[in-house]
């Protein structure tokens, strides 16, 4: 956005205009969580705080806390306000007696234009004294106000038409104000805690009765605490299913449209999630933040038994992954203009259905910066033993006889391994169990059962298998581990780009650009072993490449080619 001035902003223009005539390949937008945050001892306390929830303009941050200074109960909700989006948050302050009671005041959500407050009145399995006039355990409630400088109202039950005779609590309410999400324990449900969603025609009608939203979404464990970005396309909640990284971990789904169907949930993988409980999701509304809630045995360096703590979130525009951003990202984009096309919806980073001229500020906040692997071997010398790493400090060493081929790369050269003693050795790159990643390289020849890529000690990466099929050994180390195998030969004579991701609970295999293999582990196994690049994990007979591997590249994310 700050590029649409003067010079700069003419070049950009200048650019998309021209991107307008290029070519564009179908290749799917993402975004990458930056490292998580505690919100300080400004906002967090020595006991728990949860659930939070920012007003739209993201100078209020509403939440639950236990501290002291409340009106019994438990918890009582709790306001965090600052100047700017660049300031810190002060002190927190209680919103006073009109909502909190003697009564547990839980889960906070804050509508768009900040004049309905929704919560709940009761923790789900936790015994609490509950507000008045209510149908169950925990119950919705909503206060109200005339404008933004009025004080609230005092809160009204949401009614039977919401509110069951057992748990119904932490809302969260559409920008639109008209679909309003919870989590309930009533009969009907998928598992023990399921995600329901009410709808309205108006924000003056009355709610329709809620609906289960499937077994696609909510799973035979707990499925709680969702929120949903301002676009109405994203659904964060918290759940206890397997494939996570502690006891309850962040997922998402998506759908195209706000009519249309919700997709599979997917973790969010291992720097949102820790390996304790994480819980409270909230994404603020320009899409760059996710709040949570998460235990201090899910993220050291907390100040209570649960903290609040904020998440970064950073679009990748870097589409045709070359590793800059620049006019091809520029041509893809402008191929989609006026579609609803997720490759290159980054507006807001989680996208808001429409490739529009947000998507272009996007693009230009990151023009010609660079969005590619941490790691990249080109294979491009001429000679000597030592392979550059051109983009960090993972330098590699060829050992044997193998040789520099100048000429017959995929891109540029490539090196040519004999199957007998050649293999290039690096140092630690990556733990797979600490992050998610990617590795892509081009290879040619090779034989059943032989390994283009390992890490040493550990796992083999990418290999062959016993029909020349490309395969992965890296898996789980617990009872569900396994290989993942595909159908696809790569030993046929031909040039093949081979691609692994692992975005925290998804494994994927590519061959040149198309998902031959995937499915979801609860965890990678860990290794702290540096690379092998030609040779099996522990160079054992029969695991040495006979071929040529060309452009090896690393990457700190889940990357589609």
């Amino acid at each position: 956005m700050r590029w649409f001035s003067g010079s700069k902003g003419g070049l950009v223009l200048a650019v998309f205009i021209a991107a307008l005539v290029l070519a564009s390949l179908d290749v799917k937008a993402d975004f990458t969580f930056g490292t998580p945050s505690n919100l300080g001892a400004a906002v967090n306390s020595s006991v728990a705080d949860v659930a939070p929830s920012a007003a739209a303009d993201g100078l209020s941050l509403y939440f639950a806390s236990e501290r002291t200074g409340g009106y019994g109960g438990g918890d009582d909700i709790w306001v965090a306000r600052r100047e700017t989006t660049d300031d810190e948050w002060g002190l927190p302050i209680n919103i006073g007696s009109i909502i909190n009671s003697s009564a547990c005041e839980m889960s906070p959500c804050i509508s768009a234009d900040g004049l309905s407050l929704f919560f709940a009145d009761g923790i789900w399995e936790v015994t609490l004294p509950q507000r008045p006039g209510g149908y169950g355990n925990a119950d919705l409630w909503v206060a109200m106000r005339s404008s933004q400088q009025d004080e609230w109202r005092a809160p009204v039950n949401l009614g039977s038409s919401i509110n069951s005779p057992y748990y119904d609590g932490e809302p969260a309410i559409s920008a639109d104000g008209l679909e309003l999400y919870f989590s309930s324990d009533r009969p009907g449900g998928q598992g023990s805690l399921d995600l329901y969603v009410a709808t309205r025609e108006t924000k003056q009608a009355d709610w329709g009765p809620p609906v289960n939203l499937g077994a696609t979404i909510n799973s035979s464990d707990s499925d709680g605490d969702p929120t949903i970005s301002t676009s109405g396309l994203q659904l964060f909640f918290a759940s206890s299913r397997p494939g996570g990284s502690g006891h309850f971990d962040l997922w998402m789904i998506t759908r195209p449209t706000t009519s249309g169907v919700w997709s599979c949930p997917v973790n969010l993988g291992p720097t949102a999630n820790g390996p304790g409980p994480d819980w409270g999701p909230d994404i603020s509304a320009d899409g760059r933040m996710l709040y949570l809630c998460c235990s201090n045995s899910s993220h050291p360096g907390g100040i209570g038994s649960w903290d609040l703590w904020q998440v970064p979130i950073t679009p990748i525009v870097d589409f045709n992954t070359d590793g800059i951003v620049d006019l091809g990202d520029f041509a893809k984009l402008a191929q989609r203009w006026g579609q609803n096309e997720v490759s290159v919806d980054v507006a807001p980073p989680i996208g808001n259905g429409i490739v529009d001229i947000q998507d272009v500020a996007v693009l230009a906040e990151h023009w010609l910066e660079g969005a590619g692997p941490f790691a990249h071997w080109k294979l491009d010398e001429t000679e000597g033993a030592t392979a550059c790493d051109s983009v960090g400090d993972y330098d590699a060493t060829v050992h044997g006889d193998a040789v520099w081929q100048p000429a017959d790369g995929q891109t540029a050269g490539a090196l040519e391994f004999d199957g007998i003693d050649d293999y290039v050795s690096t140092e630690f790159v990556l733990d797979p169990a600490d992050t998610a990643f990617s590795v892509f390289l081009w290879m040619k020849g090779g034989a059943a059962g032989q390994v283009i890529l390992s890490q040493i000690g550990a796992a083999n990466w990418l290999m062959a298998d016993a029909e020349g099929k490309l395969m992965t050994e890296l898996k789980d180390t617990g009872r569900f581990g396994r290989p993942l195998f595909s159908q696809t030969v790569v030993t046929d004579g031909q040039w093949h780009r081979l691609g692994l991701t692992w975005n925290g609970s998804n494994r994927v295999l590519y061959v040149d650009g198309v998902a031959v293999a995937q499915d979801t582990q609860r965890k990678l196994g860990g290794s702290t072993g540096g690379l092998y690049i030609g040779a099996g994990k522990d160079r054992e007979p029969g695991s040495l490449w006979s071929g040529l591997i060309d452009d090896v590249r690393v990457y700190d994310r889940a990357v589609t080619p």
